[in-house]
């Protein structure tokens, strides 16, 4: 069994669509972020981040103690490898999954964050900011659907890269950015809607985001979640 330490946003997706897709018992333990949970000491010696998601898995890989494992792209890592699933196994493969990977958790997941933050959440609207993560999101679509031709997955064969980066594609209206300019882009992202553990995974929690989006979220929970510095003892 492993622990799913879990709130609905596209971070959490990617691991409740894995979870799902390589059809892996689970018990789901959600983290309002909203209201601070990610700041318990329990979940601090889970995630020492304080974000999630996290897992536990009480049955890992080398079939010793229960294994903690904190970020997202290193989770889809670890349950790839723990069920030989959707991770190529000849080493130019892996790696250009692994590329991809990266990509999405140091470009698109970052960059949407931003441009989420300052479309939807910033107190005052600072037009520079707006503009500057608007273009970049729409600079990454364009890597995305470049990638796209020809190619049913971004590698080929679906992968764990797909479940990182569908996510961040789903706010894409919220972010400022037209799928219609981009044709691969948008074949793709269709088509992992009719994947049946997509949508189980996707599903995942829905009764508890609408305490994620601007229009539910209160002033205490953008305290929270944006007024975060070091903590120190």
């Amino acid at each position: 069994m492993i622990d799913l330490y879990y709130w609905p946003t596209p971070n959490g997706w990617k691991i409740s669509i894995a979870l799902e897709e390589m059809e892996l018992p689970y018990k789901l333990v959600p983290v309002n972020i909203g209201r601070g949970e990610q700041f318990h000491p329990d979940f601090l010696r889970i995630s020492p981040n304080n974000r999630m998601p996290a897992i536990v898995d009480h049955q890992p890989i080398d079939g010793g103690e229960p294994l903690a494992v904190f970020e997202s792209g290193a989770i889809l890592l670890y349950l790839a490898e723990k069920t030989g699933r959707f991770m190529p196994a000849d080493v130019r493969g892996r790696y250009e999954m692994t590329q991809w990977l990266m990509w999405q958790m140091g470009g698109l997941g970052p960059m949407g964050g931003q441009v989420g933050h300052f479309r939807l959440y910033a107190p005052e609207r600072i037009d520079y900011a707006v503009a500057r993560y608007t273009d970049e999101v729409n600079r990454l679509y364009g890597v995305l659907d470049t990638q796209l031709t020809g190619r049913e997955y971004i590698c080929g064969a679906y992968s764990i890269a797909d479940m990182a980066c569908w996510p961040w594609v789903v706010p894409h209206e919220r972010h400022g950015q037209n799928i219609h300019e981009f044709p691969n882009l948008q074949r793709w992202y269709e088509l992992m809607k009719t994947r049946p553990a997509l949508r189980r995974g996707f599903d995942v929690g829905k009764e508890l985001r609408q305490a994620t989006t601007a229009v539910g979220m209160d002033e205490e929970a953008k305290r929270i979640l944006f007024g975060q510095r070091a903590r120190r003892g």
